[in-house]
């Protein structure tokens, strides 16, 4: 059924597909989704009929890979993957792959934004579904841990789609310490003002960045960079403890990591002392 090169790329990717979660209040559109996963990989699928159903399935299953409807009457796919991001689950940062039939510009940027991976529109044949299936196991994208975003890198969202040249230098350079760095201050700046609206998400991003930073001073050997993230990631343990943590004493512990913002960035920053 396959080319030999696709098959070696199926066969990459089957570890990765294990465990399938099929949300869909439709048990025909779960039923298409499920046969042509099983011409891919041999998985063990699970349904859910609403967004509720499916958290808890995820949570007992631990899905690899999640299939999702954009919009019924039962299921918001936008709404779910944003819940699923913000959780506790283990397979929080599974891949989401959208379905739908009728897709606008104003949907796709909604699921970009809420931490989909991929979007599949209807009808697709399975080439189309490996397609989504290779970008989202075999060309995984960064994590970003924000507070006003979670989810993989939005710069490759639907990448299957896109086979052209990369667009902007910073493309050619994904992992330059530099960009690595400025971006774990911006948002552990804006996570830090976020703390006392959002606590969760917020403690969380912090951790996330924090330890970014930290591997980012090993790499550099920057000492002083790993000592600034070592001392507020001991800060951030503490504080998760303490249910009055507000957003001055946050701001004012990571001002020794806010030293490194570089200067393009910092024209707003404001730290309260």
């Amino acid at each position: 059924m396959f080319a030999n090169n696709d098959n070696k790329t199926i066969q990459r990717m089957a570890p990765m597909l294990q465990r399938v979660l099929v949300v869909d209040p439709q048990p025909t559109g779960a039923r298409v989704i499920g046969e042509l996963m099983r011409t891919v990989s041999k998985p063990e699928i699970w349904t859910a009929t609403t967004v509720d159903k499916a958290l808890k399935l995820a949570d007992r299953v631990n899905p690899q890979i999640i299939f999702c409807e954009l919009a019924s009457e039962k299921v918001d796919g936008i709404a779910f993957t944003r819940k699923l991001r913000r959780s506790d689950l283990a397979c929080r940062k599974a891949p989401v792959i959208l379905l739908t039939g009728q897709a606008t510009a104003a949907s796709i940027l909604a699921a970009r934004d809420a931490g989909v991976h991929e979007f599949l529109r209807k009808p697709f044949t399975v080439k189309d579904l490996v397609k989504r299936l290779e970008a989202v196991t075999l060309h995984r994208r960064d994590w970003v841990e924000a507070v006003g975003y979670v989810g993989p890198d939005r710069r490759r969202f639907n990448s299957g789609d896109y086979s052209g040249p990369l667009k902007r230098h910073a493309d050619t350079e994904p992992t330059a310490e530099a960009a690595r760095i400025a971006q774990a201050l911006k948002i552990i700046r804006s996570a830090a003002a976020a703390i006392e609206e959002e606590r969760g998400q917020a403690l969380r991003a912090l951790v996330a960045q924090t330890d970014e930073l930290l591997e980012a001073g090993r790499a550099l050997g920057d000492e002083k960079l790993a000592a600034a993230a070592t001392a507020f990631h001991h800060f951030l343990f503490e504080a998760r403890s303490k249910p009055d943590l507000t957003a001055i004493e946050v701001e004012r512990r990571a001002v020794p990591l806010l030293s490194y913002l570089p200067a393009q960035h910092d024209e707003k920053r404001v730290v309260r002392l």
